[in-house]
């Protein structure tokens, strides 16, 4: 049954899809969303931050468009980060506010759905997980009551068919790659062919950010007469860590070897990226094609960087650098949240830094207007455009708003008041001092009064309602003491 369904639900829509813009010239800029996994503020080149990454073509990529110093996700993490990205709301206010309150819900619009809708042919490649998983037992208990758990309280065995809704084919993707290392749920093969019978798993081998670009690739050689958007999420630099000799001998040297392997990543991702653009040029479309890129949430450093073996089950940093921002990933601290964010190409100013903060939201509406579609109003995200070419004054977002496990946090202008469940507060001046070294709370009680309003309206919005107001749990409470020094505000 699921074969006959997937069979009929692939090829209705491919056909369907690809009938619907045979032979039209494409008016329409091509999309590109590259989505690196745990990399960190610092790890580009252009960021200026450290001296030994080497990034030459996304460093390129950001001088022929524009960078964003300020640019933010809405999680510390990766499966909320991805929701509000792909549907550019706040995932909170349907939910999904951390890993285990996934899947993406059903009624939720991606990306890739409202860009079908305008006559985008739609390919996603590497990592989606915003389908159901190990963790999410709450949707279980509804969708899946006869679910297998084991002792530690984790899901076994969920059936392809309960996982089918949530993964893209049936999310707006025409084509997709799904998978992280050596596994994936595809309809094509690195043959740049369709498979002529039904989705299926394969097992490529190479080297998965390698295979990533080349997925990529065949998904846009296909397009090239198509206006097309490709999500393209590498499962880099995150754990576990890997990497060819090719790409390690260009760090040698005294480092550890963490931090090697994240370089070496980096490097295969910011080849791929190369390879992309050159495809892209060679195809003719180069001019043609907007490309965005950031990550999903901020380097796990594991609060010391401790260089444990690569295939060590301790080893939680994954080489990546927040540097000079404070704090990890799962915090909401700038460290956790705030990522390299790069648009170039068709429509984006070139050689420009902005500085204002904007958001992973801003991508489906900024998308939208590029492909002259109307934009929801019940997005949270804004578009872009008018403020990078000077139509629109002020800032995109007045203000920027988290909440994960039991912090919350709201940005407004220069302020940034954080709230670390029943530990205490915090309020810095992000322009004055974007590290977040101090803690100006008790110099400033009205700003921070006047901001915790704010969150605490905000969250009137959300699902489930307000701030946290519980302790912090045991991971929490070890990064606040050694990033923050809770308990001396």
């Amino acid at each position: 049954m699921v074969k006959g369904l997937l069979r009929i639900s692939f090829f209705s829509i491919i056909v369907l899809s690809y009938i619907s813009v045979k032979g039209q010239q494409s008016t329409k800029p091509n999309i590109i969303v590259i989505l690196a996994d745990d990399l960190g503020y610092a790890d580009l080149g252009v960021q200026g931050s450290l001296k030994d990454i080497k990034t030459p073509h996304l460093d390129s990529l950001a001088k022929s468009g524009t960078r964003f110093k300020n640019g933010y996700v809405t999680a510390p993490q990766c499966s909320p980060s991805r929701a509000g990205l792909i549907t550019g709301k706040y995932q909170q206010r349907f939910g999904f506010d951390a890993i285990p309150n996934g899947p993406l819900p059903l009624n939720q619009t991606t990306l890739a759905e409202r860009l079908k809708k305008v006559g985008y042919r739609t390919g996603m490649v590497g990592k989606w997980h915003l389908e159901p998983n190990a963790v999410t037992v709450a949707w279980a208990k509804d969708n899946f009551p006869s679910a297998l758990v084991d002792s530690g309280g984790r899901l076994k065995n969920i059936p392809l068919a309960k996982r089918l809704p949530y993964l893209p084919y049936a999310r707006g993707f025409d084509e997709f790659f799904v998978g992280e290392i050596n596994n994936y749920w595809t309809n094509f093969n690195l043959q740049n062919q369709l498979l002529d019978t039904e989705a299926k798993y394969i097992n490529p081998k190479g080297f998965r950010l390698d295979l990533q670009t080349e997925a990529a690739k065949q998904f846009i050689q296909r397009q090239k007469e198509n206006p097309f958007f490709l999500y393209l999420c590498y499962y880099g630099p995150h754990v576990p860590l890997d990497a060819t000799k090719k790409y390690l001998d260009r760090f040698p040297g005294n480092m550890p070897e963490r931090r090697r392997y994240a370089l070496a990543m980096m490097a295969a991702i910011d080849d791929g990226v190369g390879e992309l653009c050159t495809a892209l040029k060679d195809m003719g479309i180069d001019k043609n094609t907007v490309i965005i890129f950031t990550s999903d949430n901020g380097a796990p450093i594991g609060l010391t960087k401790p260089d444990v073996p690569i295939q060590d089950a301790r080893g939680n940093w994954d080489g990546s650098l927040n540097t000079p921002l404070l704090g990890e990933k799962g915090m909401l601290s700038e460290g956790g949240i705030k990522v390299p964010f790069i648009m170039s190409g068709f429509g984006i100013p070139k050689n420009k830094v902005f500085d204002e903060a904007i958001s992973t939201l801003d991508i489906v509406p900024t998308c939208l207007s590029l492909a002259g579609s109307s934009i929801d109003p019940s997005l949270d995200g804004t578009n872009l455009i008018p403020y990078l070419t000077n139509k629109q004054k002020g800032v995109p977002h007045q203000n920027l708003y988290w909440r994960f496990w039991t912090q919350s946090a709201v940005r407004d202008n220069n302020f940034k008041f954080l709230n670390a469940g029943n530990a205490g507060s915090y309020l810095f001046d992000l322009i004055q001092d974007p590290e977040e070294k101090n803690n100006i709370i008790n110099q400033q009680p009205e700003i921070a009064k006047k901001l915790k309003a704010k969150l605490e309206n905000w969250t009137k919005e959300l699902d489930p309602v307000g701030i946290p107001d519980k302790d912090l749990n045991n991971q929490e409470k070890n990064w606040f003491k050694h990033h923050l020094g809770m308990g001396n505000n």
